[in-house]
């Protein structure tokens, strides 16, 4: 019987059936953090058991952690219940044994940045986090998806997940993405094109001959921000630029156990009889570089494009009277107050790159607030070796310690409401930010020229090629 790739790593990992929809489905690697994980850990206390296999989790503070330029030996957390959420993470880690890149580890840095760039993700695995954006890791080849607080509790005390299958979607995307156009652009069409709820309860398989030409980070960028249409799990079959990355992030793997394992993932495809209850195919030509307009990740558009009337429907209205826009204007011209570049969608070495191209001897606009937050430390100091720190340096930027940072509200990188920012994370939805908070997602390169001009750009109007 043919099988799909997602349907080849359920089964792969299935200890046992339990009924038509559920398995009892066991994880390769369980990743935590400081806001989902407490009680979870207070859950295995009250019930006198102990973390099951430590080894197989891994812990980052991320998503309170303040990104000051202090030196992080010196990074100190001053948000009080932040301080503490952080701290009593420690404990927890330390106490069970397991690896934990804490506040001041050099290492320290995004869960979904981390992780890959340690060599802990592997075509193949399943892989589970208390974050929704775990689905970041179908670009290995990776069953990924976020779990809940009671969950979290469950796969610490047996490595194992209740979980309830998913349908089988495939989006084909052939031909070349067009010039200035990347991996976030890709997403943000797709997920404009499917809605919020396209993929929902389904796991999506992306193929074709765009898919096949991104890089490693790309594809994480675009498994990333599948789940904004509601997706389950994002997957791409694994093929040698993949074997490639892994190669290069060996982790624990010596070259013989490597090169054993890249034959036994060779095998990780969907049959080509496999029957996915969805199939869509778009054009990498019609892909542009897009922007949102409203206050979810599917209200974007071209930037070329015209905002919806605000007439359409009530949630047009109600997103336009929140972001504060006209309907039926160009989203391009929207002046922007500040702009972030970071997050586990667009925090990579790849991402610094693309907005270096398009900031090198450029000045940001004097009105505009320029932040670059790195992934992880191991992302900040490849970006300073190559020079990219000083080309955001020289330009104005603040170049800052790696963290989740203004993705979210939950450390000092906070908006001041009615602040408008031009940002590379992956939702924008009311007080994401901050509160009464503005943003309008988009790539690297697109927050890059519209901290140069101050609104939001065209970057292919700039004569930049990133």
């Amino acid at each position: 019987m043919a099988h799909t790739l997602y349907q080849k790593l359920v089964d792969s990992h299935t200890v046992k059936r339990l009924d038509e929809a559920h398995v009892l489905l066991y994880a390769d690697l369980h990743i935590m953090n400081e806001y989902t994980s407490p009680q979870a850990f207070g859950g295995l206390v009250e019930r006198g058991l102990p973390v099951l296999r430590p080894a197989q989790q891994m812990g980052v503070v991320d998503h309170v952690i303040p990104t000051h330029a202090d030196p992080i030996a010196q990074r100190v957390i001053r948000i009080e219940a932040a301080s503490k959420q952080a701290a009593n993470f420690s404990r927890n880690c330390n106490a069970s044994g397991i690896k934990l890149y804490d506040v001041n580890d050099p290492l320290q840095g995004i869960e979904h940045v981390v992780a890959p760039e340690s060599g802990l993700i592997r075509p193949g695995m399943v892989v589970l986090c208390g974050d929704s954006h775990t689905t970041t890791y179908g670009a290995f080849g990776a069953l990924g998806f976020g779990i809940g607080t009671s969950e979290i509790e469950h796969v610490l005390a047996t490595q194992t997940l209740t979980y309830r299958t998913a349908a089988d979607m495939r989006i084909r995307i052939d031909g070349v993405l067009p010039s200035s156009v990347t991996a976030k652009d890709l997403v943000m069409y797709v997920v404009a094109k499917i809605s919020a709820q396209g993929a929902r309860g389904h796991a999506v398989e992306y193929a074709g001959t765009a898919i096949e030409a991104l890089s490693i980070e790309a594809r994480m960028t675009l498994c990333n921000m599948t789940v904004e249409a509601g997706a389950r799990a994002a997957l791409i079959a694994p093929d040698e630029t993949t074997f490639a990355y892994v190669r290069a992030h060996p982790g624990n793997l010596d070259a013989a156990g490597m090169e054993a394992a890249i034959q036994s993932w060779r095998h990780l495809y969907s049959d080509p009889d496999a029957v996915f209850g969805i199939e869509l195919e778009f054009s990498a030509l019609d892909v542009a570089p897009y922007v949102t307009w409203g206050t979810s990740p599917d209200q974007a558009i071209p930037i070329d494009g015209w905002i919806p009337q605000r007439d359409a429907d009530a949630s047009t209205a109600k997103a336009l009277d929140y972001i504060g826009l006209t309907g039926g204007s160009r989203i391009e011209g929207t002046r922007v107050d500040r702009v972030f570049i970071g997050s586990c969608t667009n925090g990579r070495i790849e991402d610094l790159r693309l907005a270096a191209a398009v900031v090198r001897g450029q000045t940001i606009s004097p009105t505009v607030r320029g932040m670059v937050v790195p992934g992880s430390g191991a992302v900040r100091d490849q970006a300073e070796r190559e020079g990219l720190a000083s080309i955001f340096t020289d330009a104005g930027f603040e170049w800052r310690q790696p963290g989740c940072s203004m993705c979210l509200a939950m450390n000092d990188d906070v908006l001041a409401p009615g602040e408008r920012c031009a940002s590379t994370t992956n939702r924008n939805f009311e007080g994401r930010q901050g509160r009464d908070s503005r943003t309008h997602l988009m790539s690297p390169a697109m927050a890059a020229a519209a901290a140069i001009t101050g609104y939001i750009t065209d970057v292919r109007k700039l004569g930049a090629r990133p």
